[in-house]
This record gives structure tokens, sequence and C-alpha cells, in this order.
């Protein structure tokens, strides 16, 4: 395993494919996953040593970091196609303007580099609503501009995530594990279209399989639209807890998000950005992806069911 340059005689058989954002949830199912795949793989890490541990022998780290120009030429350097997993929410309180900038780094080099697609996981939300939440609008703009960057994009658009580690699941576990009497605030009535963890790594493999094309955004989402409400009552049913939800008006995102750093693991800054695009129905609208891709997601209680399993493994 190299964490050094990129090696300029690697055999060219196999294409070599990126994957930034493999410290994260999502990127650390799909790296597991491109593993198996006939491709060599190289994925890009800030701290190379906290990752090696992860990986195969077979794969390729290398140091850098999508706020580092130069350190982004070294690790597109020959490649094919490339993921784009990341999200700068966590890190930053001016999340937007960092992953407005994250993301033209990224979009530059990979052109200057010559990568002929780049796969990207965005988020779920009208880009008409005047309302949509800066993490959405953030989430959308990234897109954009990996899109005008003149490559080959796929960019899907999914609402929550059902699985064992993602934040918002980990949310939605904290709230109902520890609050037998929740307080609910209204956006717990908006409707979503959550999609189970699993079949997003089923899009973002097989959208390395697609034929060429331009602008291509495909909204993904489970068999339900539902609540988060109904969220909260189905995992409670299937851990045998016993809930009682209590509507009010008054528990403002701020509010929310002070209340979730209280009982969750969440920050309270993490909270309140998840609970402001939360206000904003994520619905699939458009349905192309199903006439694409040979996918069939599973529905809400089946998600559930395999994320409070992987979580007791």
């Amino acid at each position: 395993m190299s964490t050094s340059q990129p090696d300029d005689h690697e055999p060219d058989n196999h294409p070599i494919v990126l994957l930034t954002g493999a410290s994260g949830y999502v990127g650390g199912r799909l790296l597991s996953l491109l593993e198996q795949q006939p491709i060599q793989l190289r994925c890009l890490a800030r701290t190379p040593d906290k990752l090696r541990p992860q990986v195969k022998e077979s794969t390729q780290i290398v140091q850098g970091d999508v706020l580092d120009t130069a350190s982004l030429d070294n690790a597109l350097k020959g490649v094919h196609t490339a993921y784009y997993l990341v999200h700068l929410m966590s890190d930053s309180s001016d999340f937007e303007e960092q992953d407005r900038q994250a993301a033209k780094n990224f979009a530059d080099a990979a052109s200057k580099a010559g990568v002929q697609r780049i796969i990207y996981l965005g988020g779920l939300g009208d880009d008409n609503d005047p309302k949509l939440s800066p993490h959405l609008r953030s989430r959308h703009e990234v897109g954009q501009i990996l899109n005008s960057s003149g490559i080959d994009t796929v960019e899907f658009r999914a609402g929550m995530v059902i699985g064992a580690g993602s934040l918002s699941y980990k949310l939605l576990k904290s709230l109902t594990d520890r609050l037998p009497v929740m307080i609910c605030p209204r956006w717990l009535t908006t409707a979503t279209q959550p999609i189970a963890v699993d079949d997003v790594l089923a899009y973002l493999l097989a959208a390395r399989q697609l034929p060429p094309g331009r602008d291509r955004i495909f909204e993904i989402g489970g068999t339900e639209i539902v609540t988060y409400a109904d969220l909260i009552r189905e995992y409670a049913h299937q851990k045998g807890l016993r809930r009682l939800l209590i509507f009010v008006p008054v528990l403002t995102p701020y509010l929310s998000g002070l209340w979730l750093a209280v009982v969750t693991p969440a920050t309270y800054a993490i909270g309140r950005h998840l609970i402001e695009g939360l206000k904003n129905p994520t619905v699939v609208q458009d349905k192309r992806a199903g006439k694409v891709f040979a996918i069939h997601p599973m529905g809400v209680k089946e998600a559930l069911q395999r994320a409070i399993a992987t979580a007791t493994e």
C-alpha cells in the first residue's frame, strides 16, 4: 500500500478510481465494495495513517485535502472516475463557503487531470423552494459546480439515509432510545422519502457503468413517503419501546438544535444544520432513476430492520 506519489507505471488494464470521503459512513461502506471491483482504487485522505488499517494492500492512499489544490493535482493524476463524497458541514461554521471552494478546487483539478466522470452524492429538496435550508442549498450548489466542470457528472440526490452509521439515523435512534415522552417540533411531520444505505451504495456502484452523458441528476429514495414521526414510531415498534409524541409549534430550529445536543451524540452545530434541512420536504419528484437503473429500493421497515441488526452485531 502506498501513501506517496501515484505511480506513473501503474498497469493500464484497469481504470483508476479515486474515492474521496472514505472516512465517512457512506464512503467507508463504498470503499469495501470498490475493492471488489476490477479497478485500481485510490483514496484521498487528509490523514492516511487513520485510513490505512481500513483498506486492502492493493488500495492506494494519497495524502490530500479538497481545500488544497496542489494535493488534488497529485491525487487525480491518471484517474478515470472520481467519487465526490465530501461534505464539510461538520467541520466548519461557514460550511457553505468551504463546500463551495472545495467543489471548485476539485472540479478544476479533475478537469485539468482529464478525469472522465465524477459521481456525487447530494441531497433531495426542491430548487424552487425559497425556504430551502442552507444545508440542502449547499448540497445542490456543489452538484452545480461539479456539473459545470465539463466532466461527465452523475449526481444522486437522496434524503435521509437509513443505516447504522448514518448521522441522521443516529439522531433518530438516540432520540427514540432516550426519550419515553418527546416534545416534538413541527419538522417531525415533514414528508420524506428515506433510502436504505445498501440501496444508495447500489446506485453509486452502478453509476460507474453508465454510458457517457451530461448533466445527469437522479433523485433516489425508498418505496415509501413517510414523516420523521413515522420513522420514530416504526423504530420504537421494532425495538419494543413505548413512546409518546407530543407536538408543539414552538421548537424553532435553534431550540431544536440545542435539544438534540443534549439528548444525542451530535454536536449542537451539526444538529441545528440537519434540523434546518428537515423542515423541507425531501421527496422524489423525478422518477428517472427507476428507468435508468435496475435497482429496486427497499421500504422503511426493512431498512430499519437492517440498521438495527447491524448496530447490534
